[in-house]
């Protein structure tokens, strides 16, 4: 299995009798590949970091979801591989804020906001970005 599959198996975990959606997987997988693109390309990990959160922010704002995504970006196995990189500051702080509160989204939004960690927040961040 390769790190994506296994990250993937990892976090797509039913929440609260909530499934994750399918939609995520594919959005999650572009970011997870452009983070791993040697040499990386920012501008398309600028728009798949775009692409997710707007699903996030968007149709896609589901506890399950948001607990997944969270849970993918905190995880050893990714910031092992993403640790690998050289990713600019702006880029390794929106990546990091993911994995911080991002779960707290749907049901205790005001912890996320504390945090910076609401979708439309990292959204924001990461529209700043400049590859």
């Amino acid at each position: 299995m390769n790190g994506f599959e296994q990250l993937w198996t990892t976090v797509a975990k039913t929440r609260d009798g909530e499934q994750v959606s399918p939609e995520l997987r594919p959005l999650l997988r572009c970011v997870h590949d452009d983070v791993l693109t040697n040499p990386i390309d920012l501008p398309a990990l600028k728009n798949s970091l775009v692409h997710l959160l707007q699903y996030l922010t968007g149709a896609g704002r589901t506890n399950a979801n948001c607990w997944a995504a969270d849970m993918f970006f905190c995880s050893d196995d990714w910031e092992h591989d993403r640790a690998e990189q050289n990713l600019p500051d702006d880029f390794h702080e929106v990546l990091s804020k993911m994995g911080e509160a991002l779960h707290d989204t749907v049901t205790n939004p005001e912890i996320a906001s504390n945090f910076g960690c609401l979708p439309e927040q990292l959204l924001k961040g990461a529209e700043r970005l400049e590859p």
